[in-house]
């Protein structure tokens, strides 16, 4: 059977020229890449037979056009502040009205705060098993630095319904590779296909400077300055971001963060709050 909405989301082949960039930059081990991409994909055949990528891929298509605007969490430091703001302002009910995903460790803040989510995007570094099955679908990212990872959470994955497993290596039958590098910015690469021209997204906690937030990582308990290596990933991502959204018709916001892009959009609180409502 031809998986077409698979096939439509799948941009390995476009995204490939940035993958070689990243691994010469970063020097990863492209081998591990295709090991972990394997082993998550060997876990992924173990599932029972009521798990079907493309129904799953269909039904994931179909939450995502059934909302105006979509709310994109990253874990940077601006994420407590601003929703914090949101949540005095408008209380947080206006969460239930939109789509809700999250990149990682912001899950467990949003879990936390009893935030509705419809999507975690997770290389398991960032999440524990509490907030494993607490969105609508899973997307578990494999790369060579999580290979320990995908096989602590073995039967999580087997476990969860709604799983999607994504690869930064060639993708197989049953995962995908949307393009993206960091949990953040692959939640838009992996939206590309599915979004109406009139939505509006909208990325809250995606600061992309030299601060690390709290979220990022289960260890860490304070907002604290990145390493170079997790510096340069998130100039990736923004650099990403911007490339991104030149190949889509839709607006995107980056809300309450300090400009440092020229390219992107951002805007206050107050501004999302007037937009949204």
């Amino acid at each position: 059977m031809v998986l077409s909405l698979k096939k439509n989301i799948d941009y390995y082949v476009e995204f490939k020229d940035w993958y070689q960039r990243i691994v010469k930059d970063f020097k990863f081990d492209i081998k591990k890449d295709e090991k972990a991409r394997d082993l998550l994909s060997e876990i992924l055949s173990k599932k029972e037979n009521n798990w079907n990528l493309e129904q799953i891929l269909i039904s994931f298509k179909n939450l995502i056009q059934s909302r105006s605007f979509i709310f994109i969490y990253g874990c940077g430091p601006s994420l407590e502040s601003t929703m914090e703001n949101i949540i005095k302002s408008n209380g947080k009910k206006i969460f239930n009205e939109y789509i809700n995903l999250a990149a990682d460790g912001a899950s467990v803040y949003l879990n936390n705060k009893g935030i509705p989510l419809h999507g975690i995007f997770s290389d398991l570094d960032g999440i524990t098993k509490n907030e494993f099955n607490y969105a609508d679908f899973m997307f578990i990212h494999a790369h060579g630095d999580n290979i320990a990872k995908l096989r602590e959470f073995e039967k999580e994955i087997l476990n969860s319904k709604n799983i999607i497993g994504t690869t930064q290596f060639e993708p197989l039958d049953n995962m995908i590779n949307a393009g993206g590098f960091t949990d953040g910015d692959r939640i838009l690469y992996f939206l590309r296909s599915l979004l109406s021209p009139d939505q509006i997204i909208f990325l809250i906690g995606m600061d992309f400077g030299k601060t690390i937030g709290k979220y990022s990582k289960p260890e860490i308990s304070n907002d604290q300055i990145g390493d170079s290596i997790k510096i340069k990933k998130l100039q990736y991502a923004l650099e990403l971001i911007e490339w991104f959204q030149k190949r889509i018709k839709n607006k995107i916001y980056i809300v309450n963060s300090k400009p440092i892009s020229a390219k992107l959009k951002y805007i206050s609180t107050k501004e999302f709050l007037e937009l949204i409502c």
